[in-house]
């Protein structure tokens, strides 16, 4: 057994202070296993223990909300005895070491969590970073980061719907794979991980335990630097057709009222499992680690406990059920092994080779486990910059041709392809519009979800970057004609041990709540990803929401595609003209400073209520939210897929008709609606107060044509808009 000091602490990612504190907490110096223990226990990845005081600050509740934070996922009422279950979760660290299984485990890790819940998974989404297209690794970063989502994804079963992508030179060092999956059950058939019952004993399913993934957590809990190539063994192997049989094991197990509890062992495995289950029980846990199924010969304890292998869940069952379970997962061909039970100790008692290799109190691996105010700047805002004096000479046409085959706007379909997204048959629309919706089988109802965040405005300033995520998926929703219900965040940031980088995360959160209380939206799950730094070097601010809405009536939906030639083109929501951290700025002309777009959260509310009622009464034929690229990359997005084109008549000329095309400003829709709508639209915009201006028409021609001064083909712009990912994977 290794001795115990102070440096081996800190190879472990425990600080002098942490270390000092175990040994007041127990009495004692701990050994090896235990110091392991605690290291997993105790990291940013699983004690949140520099997030957890603004954490607290967020709404997690509204009149739909089932299950808020504390879970494996929330969870949320969407009628008829429905429940959706959800969350996001990153993989971020494994994902830049090692692409594929990075990716791969990372999806097979929110499966978990969900079927853990007793939800069949019906639905996956993902939010990607990458660093800069010219860096020499993003090619093979996000060729294994797309394989790895799609062989796990597509082998399981489960179809991924959406997501987003994007390329900044922040990421060079950290990539962001941030993982989300939604999935439907009956509300009286949800599960919880909170164990109870003494002497109820505690049952190991799935796969074996190998060494793979050891210090998979605390190493997600560390910044990255010019060794991170040594890293890989902590990250873990994935197999989805041993995942896939654990699903059906779990699902058919969870019929037979056997189940006091379950938790799926994720970051930290066992280690995690069995404490988090014992905590939240508040009774105590006894393994005998020579019942673990293992893989490899010569295991030890502390290699068992920090095991990061895939495919494994921790049950505690009802007394004298255990041959029911046994016999169930036989037939799925999974291991099933009685490992333990629980007691009244409220301690972790590990047993290996018929001696105690680790006694320790449960509310010292949980409770008591630190919690840091960690110090914070404010953040400083940009300033207003005046964008009329920086963007000169430049044509219109050339303008819109750049944002159209831009890396981060172009069509990302080579991505989503490789996707399975209709397997199952209830997906309704496919990948690349604003929200994806995904019918609850056997029904009239649907739930469309969605991922986004716009990292630029974070940098820019937090609190409005923070609060912008948040409405833009609100808006997203909105679009497709889904209430908006509740969000699972993924919060993913540099070190917190720096004031500056602390103030941004205070600041998001700050802004999110703010937003999520106001549109009755609340944050139900989520995630934090800390420490995505290289060499000091940290990512922007990257707060990713997961957005989650119902629609209860399959027809009244809508999509982002212009319908036919002929009908109006309206813009909902007030248009200033807003150039600060646009695409138009940030990504084409390389302007990066400059303050984010304002938000009125009242006009987004009014706004997104009324595309809603709108798409019901059948009086829009398409609609599109207005962001990133302003009104003229919506109306793009919308004539594209349909390869409709439109005449656009603005009364606006010269750098004002720049400000009006590519400006960002917030809770704005573009909506397409037939000649013999209008009327009734018309009124009801008058009659709800919202800002209205029509702008266009849709043709037969395949043109953009522009205040009769300026025209684009559409073919062409098809083409510029397709070729950036087939030319760069050639």
């Amino acid at each position: 057994m290794i001795e115990v000091n102070k440096k081996i602490a800190e190879n472990h990612g425990l600080t002098e202070d942490e270390y000092e504190k175990i040994i007041k907490i127990i009495g004692k110096k701990p050994n090896f296993t235990e110091l392991g223990i605690f290291s997993a226990m105790w990291n940013e990845h699983c004690s949140y223990k520099s997030s957890k005081k603004w954490l607290k600050t967020l709404p997690t509740k509204n009149e739909r909300v089932i299950q808020g934070p504390g879970e494996n996922a929330g969870v949320i009422d969407i009628d008829d005895d429905d429940v959706a279950i959800f969350k996001i979760e990153s993989h971020n660290h494994p994902s830049f070491i090692e692409p594929y299984q990075g990716a791969a485990t990372g999806v097979g890790g929110i499966l978990r969590d969900i079927f853990t819940m007793g939800a069949r998974p019906v639905a996956s989404l993902n939010s990607l970073r990458f660093g800069s297209a010219d860096h020499p690794k993003t090619k093979y970063l996000l060729n294994g980061v797309v394989s790895g989502i799609a062989g796990y994804g597509n082998c399981i079963g489960v179809p991924t719907v959406g997501g987003e992508i994007e390329f900044d030179s922040c990421y060079n060092g950290n990539i962001l794979v941030n993982a989300m999956n939604i999935g439907i059950t009956k509300k009286n058939k949800v599960f919880y991980s909170i164990a109870s019952g003494v002497g109820n004993p505690v049952i190991y399913v799935g796969s074996k335990t190998g060494r793979d993934g050891i210090h998979g957590a605390s190493m997600a809990s560390q910044e990255f630097d010019e060794n991170t190539e040594a890293k890989k063994p902590t990250v873990q192997v994935g197999d989805p057709f041993s995942e896939k049989l654990l699903l059906e094991a779990c699902l058919e197990l969870m019929k037979t009222n056997a189940i006091v509890s379950i938790q799926d062992m994720g970051a930290a495995g066992l280690t995690s499992s069995s404490v988090e289950m014992a905590s939240k029980g508040k009774v105590g846990i006894e393994i005998n680690l020579d019942k673990v199924p293992c893989r490899e010969k010569g295991m030890s304890p502390y290699e068992i406990m920090l095991s990061e292998s895939q495919e494994r869940m921790l049950i505690v069952l009802k007394e004298g059920r255990e041959k029911d379970c046994e016999k169930i997962f036989n037939k799925w061909g999974l291991d099933f092994s009685v490992i333990g039970k629980l007691t009244n100790t409220n301690k972790l008692i590990l047993i290996s080779n018929n001696k105690v290799v680790c006694d320790l109190a449960i509310s010292a691996l949980s409770d008591q486990a630190p919690e840091y105010d960690r110090k914070w700047e404010k953040p400083i805002t940009e300033k207003k910059i005046d964008f009329k004096t920086k963007i000169k000479n430049f044509q219109i046409t050339e303008l819109i041709e750049k944002i159209i085959s831009h890396p981060n706007q172009t069509n990302k379909s080579w991505v989503w392809d490789q996707y399975d997204h209709m397997v199952m048959c209830d997906t309704i629309n496919q990948p690349g519009g604003n929200a994806s919706i995904i019918r609850v089988h056997d029904t009239n109802k649907a739930i469309a979800a969605t991922v986004d965040c716009t990292p630029r405005y974070c940098k820019s300033s937090p609190f409005l970057g923070g609060m912008q995520a948040v409405c833009e998926t609100y808006r997203n929703l909105c679009s497709v004609g889904a209430t908006p219900i509740a969000i699972t965040n993924c919060l993913n940031f540099g070190n917190p041990e720096k004031p500056e980088i602390m103030g941004q995360f205070v600041d998001v959160i700050k802004g999110i709540s703010e937003a999520c209380k106001k549109l009755n939206y609340p944050v139900i799950s989520g995630n934090v990803s800390l420490y995505n730094e290289t060499n000091g070097i940290g990512i922007n601010p990257t707060p990713v929401i997961g957005g989650v809405g119902l629609i209860k009536n399959i027809s009244q939906t809508s999509n982002h595609k212009f319908k036919e030639a002929g009908n109006l083109v309206y813009i909902i929501g007030d248009t200033i003209g807003h150039l600060g951290q646009s695409i138009l700025c940030y990504d084409i002309l390389n302007i990066k400073k400059g303050e984010p777009p304002p938000l009125e959260l009242e006009k987004e509310i009014k706004n997104g209520k009324f595309i809603i009622e709108a798409i019901k009464q059948k009086l829009i034929q398409s609609s599109h939210d207005v962001s990133s690229g302003g009104i003229i990359l919506s109306i793009l997005e919308m004539c594209i897929p349909s390869k409709i084109g439109i005449n656009l008549n603005i009364d606006k000329s010269g750098f004002q008709l720049i400000e009006y095309l590519f400006g960002e400003d917030q809770s704005r829709y573009a909506i397409e609606v037939k000649p013999e709508n209008e009327a009734v639209l018309l009124k009801n915009m008058k009659n709800k107060g919202v800002s209205f201006k029509k702008i266009g028409k849709t043709i037969n021609e395949k043109y953009i044509h522009i205040n009769n001064k300026y025209k684009l083909n559409l073919n062409n712009l098809i083409e510029l808009h397709n070729k950036w990912f087939k030319n760069y994977n050639k």
